[in-house]
């Protein structure tokens, strides 16, 4: 009997040990759960983070390659705009140079005809003065 009573307070020992045991792995198991929820809740907001990072970096790339579009059809519209004032200045200017030439020969004209205004003048008052 002291040998069954010897063997069964070991194995109350061995269970006591095991139940001990057991709520340490219960309790190491309880926490390993906590920072697997933690450690998942961390990676589903980087996740989400790095999708709004990309959503947004794409917006931004392709909101950028929209103003270099514009910006390139803005300089051509404006090469061609100012090639056009080039022209018309062109035309302008040899209008111009053509005006000032006509200008110059009425001008020659009207001294001429001052000068011819002036010897008539002159000449009457000469007359005029024949006369007398």
């Amino acid at each position: 009997m002291s040998k069954c009573k010897k063997e069964l307070s070991e194995r109350e020992r061995e269970r006591l040990l095991v139940r001990r045991a057991s709520g340490a792995n219960a309790s190491q198991l309880a926490h390993m759960e906590k920072m697997l929820q933690e450690t998942k809740g961390l990676l589903e907001k980087k996740t989400e983070t790095e999708s709004e990072s990309k959503a947004c970096g794409d917006t931004l790339v392709s909101d950028l390659e929209q103003k270099v579009q514009r910006s390139k059809r803005d300089r051509r519209n404006s090469l061609h705009r100012t090639q056009l004032l080039e022209s018309q200045m062109k035309t302008v200017r040899g209008e111009l140079v053509g005006t000032l030439d006509h200008l110059q020969e009425l001008r020659n004209i009207l001294r001429r005809s001052q000068q011819n205004a002036e010897e008539r003048d002159a000449a009457m008052q000469k007359l005029a003065a024949g006369l007398r």
